[in-house]
């Protein structure tokens, strides 16, 4: 039997073109973002009215605050040159665990360098702001009374005894990892950023192993340096989101080596999905939009062509849910009053005639400007040659879309979509070996101007 063609591989010209038109596409509209509401005089409340200024930076929710230089500047710009000018050699050179080690510390230290471009003040600020988390987990006393009294805090009726916004906008196991830190000593702004960032820069090597658990490792390989000097980092460090997303890449990575591994070992294969179905289930009670990984879940099942781990890890997440529900928080009952809190808040100011658009040039923001050439990358050829790669970065596309089409997200996107930026970062290993050597420098350089010039609110 004749060994089958290999399958068509886009034109160099015709890469190039799709690739630039992506890029152009996707500067326009930071650009637009940017400038619209500027030059229109069109207000689209980014923050909270209280905190409106002329420095506000529509589509993120940060202020114009130009730091020329501190103390993470010359880390941060050694790291950006070595990445560049070494980081897909090591890619592709390093033994495959090495690599994943590798990704980890080079991550950690990426975050680090461009959080400390504001001095300790960029790892303390954020959660020690007072819509944060922190401050809230150093006042409970009572586990079982934060869950039975969780939902009737969350309403603006509820003042002055409502929870402050993030409280508010999650399910309690956001608050209650912070309450954990409080109780084990590290429930200071430092301690605790600190810990957010070390949980946070596995997210680059935990995305790279379930992408080779499903059979794309040169892809992973090729993604490496991308997932790793990522713009997201800046937005990464001191962001509970950010932890989300670890968790979530934890989650999936499970799920990944429970389908992977069914077949030699049903044993081993129940014990991963058990693990998946508990991590993804902890995932829908750190953030409801975290229940949007479904497409990414399914794309995992589907890659590794294998369901049985469904109604296992299905079951395993049911079991987090329905605990909570027996604590005296039930999800199903809680969302619809968060929903109208949210439209009784600064929601119903913003716009959606922007926002549509606009949380689109935050995420774009958030991962960089090559996401748009990566993007434009996928095709009927891409999914031929890249199947893996289009697979979780279209499960991952999808998920941002509904999110965003379903107006619960408007603004702030440029944390709330964390979980789901690597998997759509996976595109540019879809791109010419040419685009990929000086954009890992255009990368690093945006990661740069953006941590440099703009205070960035997380």
């Amino acid at each position: 039997m004749p060994e089958p063609l290999p399958e068509p591989v886009p034109a160099p010209a015709t890469a190039d073109r799709r690739a630039g038109l992506g890029l152009l596409v996707a500067v326009a509209l930071v650009a637009a973002a940017f400038a619209v509401p500027h030059f229109a005089d069109w207000e689209v409340w980014p923050r909270a009215p209280r905190s409106m200024s002329d420095r506000a930076i529509p589509p993120l929710h940060g202020l114009w605050e130009p730091t020329w230089f501190g103390p993470g500047t010359l880390p941060a710009v050694l790291l950006a040159l070595l990445g560049w000018r070494y980081a897909a050699g090591l890619a592709t050179r390093l033994p495959w665990r090495r690599l994943l080690a590798a990704a980890y510390v080079a991550a950690l230290a990426w975050m680090l360098a461009l959080a400390l471009v504001d001095g300790e003040s960029g790892l303390t600020r954020v959660l020690g702001s007072d819509v944060e988390y922190l401050p809230t987990a150093r006042e409970v006393e009572d586990v079982g009374e934060l869950l039975r009294t969780y939902v009737d805090r969350i309403p603006y009726s509820a003042a002055p005894d409502n929870w402050p916004t993030h409280v508010a906008g999650h399910p309690p196991l956001a608050l209650l990892f912070f309450v954990g830190l409080v109780r084990i000593g590290l429930g200071g702004d430092l301690a605790a950023a600190l810990v957010v960032v070390v949980l946070a820069a596995a997210t680059a090597p935990l995305v790279l192993a379930t992408v080779r658990v499903l059979g794309a490792e040169a892809a992973a390989r090729r993604a490496a340096p991308f997932l790793v000097l990522a713009p997201a980092a800046v937005f990464m460090a001191v962001s509970a989101d950010a932890l989300f997303g670890a968790v979530a890449a934890a989650g999936l990575l499970c799920l990944a080596l429970g389908a992977t591994r069914w077949r030699s070992s049903v044993r081993t294969g129940v014990a991963w999905s058990v693990l998946a179905g508990l991590l993804l289930g902890c995932c829908v009670m750190l953030s409801y939009g975290l229940g949007l990984l479904g497409p990414l879940a399914l794309a995992v099942l589907l890659l590794a062509r294998s369901w049985w781990p469904l109604p296992v890890a299905g079951a395993a997440a049911l079991v987090v849910v329905l605990g909570f529900a027996a604590g005296g928080f039930a999800w199903w009952e809680a969302y619809p009053v968060l929903h109208d809190r949210y439209w009784e808040g600064i929601a119903a100011d913003r716009p959606a005639a922007y926002w549509m658009w606009g949380n689109l040039a935050a995420l774009l923001v958030c991962t960089g400007p090559l996401l748009g050439a990566g993007l434009a990358m996928l095709g009927r050829s891409a999914f031929r040659r890249e199947r893996v790669v289009v697979l979780l970065a279209g499960a991952a596309a999808l998920a941002v879309a509904v999110a965003d089409l379903s107006r619960m997200s408007k603004a702030e996107v440029e944390r709330i979509w964390l979980p789901f930026v690597p998997w759509l970062v996976l595109t540019t290993a879809l791109l010419p070996e040419r685009w990929r050597r000086w954009g890992l420098g255009l990368q690093a350089l945006f990661a740069l101007v953006v941590q440099h010039l703009l205070y960035t609110s997380w």
